[in-house]
């Protein structure tokens, strides 16, 4: 999903960490706390992005070109959007954090493209709504969070070999990065003690919180364990080759 300009509305940007959580039922795709999220839910949710978002019909009787077809999410990113309001909301409910910023259901589906009566598109504005009271003030970014940075760069070749880890830092190290990293260590905590688990069929998942350009993610934390065997997308103006693009740039 295109979260990166909802993101701005919402002033900041979210992701979720993996746990190595045992639980599993059938039919259940996913456990927050004692909350569980269905593959009933999950199915219907699929079911009315098709409905309420279908393919345009052919013009080529009129002789006119046809309209783009709307780009659906994928079953993946329904499921996270489903588990990251459920994160948000409980942890806005054990800490008393209030909304700073509303993000409307036409805000997120024209961010989207989708109808804003859809479901899902409901869901993500729900969740960057509660996403905008959580408290993230930049934090100073480890040596290990760096590595993971350069090493996430490199391996996408937005780093050039000729460029230095030492200077790659000078331009990776801003105040987009430490407000990324902020939000993902409070939403790590959070996932830690309500024992987040997404069943294998909808891993791996992966919420970006800063991309290079291209939508390479910089800074990206998965929900779920990680290496199954599973199901499973933020664009801006290209900045220099080494500097990551924060989700949360307007446009």
């Amino acid at each position: 999903m295109r979260a990166r300009r909802l993101a701005a509305v919402a002033t900041v940007a979210l992701g979720l960490v993996a746990l190595s959580g045992c639980r599993a039922e059938p039919g259940i795709a996913a456990y927050v706390g004692d909350q569980r999220i269905t593959d009933v839910q999950v199915t219907a949710a699929m079911k009315d992005l098709r409905t309420k978002n279908p393919a345009p019909e052919s013009a080529a009787a009129s002789g006119q070109p046809a309209a783009p077809q709307p780009t659906l999410p994928k079953v993946a990113d329904v499921v996270r959007a489903m588990v990251l309001t459920k994160v948000c909301e409980k942890l806005s409910a054990e800490k008393n954090y209030q909304p700073r910023g509303q993000v409307t259901a036409e805000q997120a589906a024209q961010q989207l493209d989708l109808d804003p009566e859809t479901g899902h598109v409901r869901e993500v504005a729900k969740f960057f709504t509660c996403l905008s009271g959580l408290p993230a003030e930049p934090v100073e970014p480890t040596k290990e969070e760096l590595a993971d940075v350069i090493a996430a760069g490199r391996a996408a070749g937005k780093i050039p070999a000729e460029v230095t880890d030492e200077a790659a830092v000078q331009q990776l190290d801003g105040e987009q990065l430490r407000g990324a990293l902020a939000t993902k260590r409070i939403l790590a905590e959070a996932v830690g003690r309500y024992d987040v688990t997404v069943s294998p069929r909808y891993r791996p998942l992966e919420f970006p919180l800063l991309s290079f350009s291209d939508d390479v993610p910089a800074v990206s934390v998965p929900l779920g364990e990680p290496g199954s065997d599973a199901v499973t997308d933020i664009s801006t103006p290209e900045g220099p080759t080494a500097t990551p693009e924060a989700e949360g740039t307007a446009s």
